[in-house]
């Protein structure tokens, strides 16, 4: 029977969770079709990181949870997405020269969908953006057609950790992902490791 946390069966990764800590807050937008993937690494953020939730992104109904967060005034909320003509990258300041809290909206899906998603959500487009020049490439290779350069859900968080000063907890939820990276095909085709 599979572990109800952490999903794998025969590998129970929950002993080597740790439990993190940010002055930001998470929130990662999540399209429809990541919410029941195994491979999906944005759950690895939200039980590592109690600062981290998700909010389920719908084209028509935008999560008004979400909405309400970015008009409050306590709060400076950026969207992690690369930049354009139209939308330059900002440089994330350091939580001690801000007297709000930052809120860093990731977008929880396949590349092809996140487009989609920014260019269907026009209150998107409204956020200035962040976007991650990553240092290595990718170790994230559980889904076909990785495309050079982009990075799945868990790495850009341990990317975010890193720009924000968090190095210890950016080191951490690295060495949880590469676990479950690890683990993961074990489990799958029912060995213990």
């Amino acid at each position: 029977m599979a572990c109800q946390r952490c999903g794998f069966q025969f590998n129970c990764i929950c002993d080597t969770e740790p439990q993190l800590q940010s002055t930001a807050d998470f929130v990662l937008l999540t399209h429809p079709r990541e919410c029941n993937k195994d491979t999906n690494t944005g759950v690895l953020m939200t039980r590592t990181l109690p600062s981290c939730r998700v909010e389920i992104w719908h084209r028509t109904e935008p999560p008004q949870a979400l909405l309400d967060q970015l008009q409050d005034p306590n709060y400076q909320a950026w969207l992690v997405f690369p930049s354009d003509e139209q939308h330059p990258s900002i440089s994330l300041p350091q939580p001690q020269t801000n007297h709000r809290k930052i809120l860093l909206i990731i977008l929880d899906a396949t590349w092809q969908e996140a487009r989609k998603m920014v260019r269907k959500s026009p209150w998107l487009n409204q956020l200035p953006r962040i976007a991650i020049t990553p240092q290595q490439t990718s170790s994230y290779a559980l889904r076909r057609n990785q495309q050079p350069g982009h990075l799945c859900t868990c790495e850009i968080g341990i990317e975010l950790l890193d720009l924000l000063q968090h190095h210890q907890a950016a080191q951490q939820l690295q060495t949880y992902f590469n676990h479950f990276l690890n683990i993961y095909h074990a489990d799958k085709s029912g060995h213990t490791k």
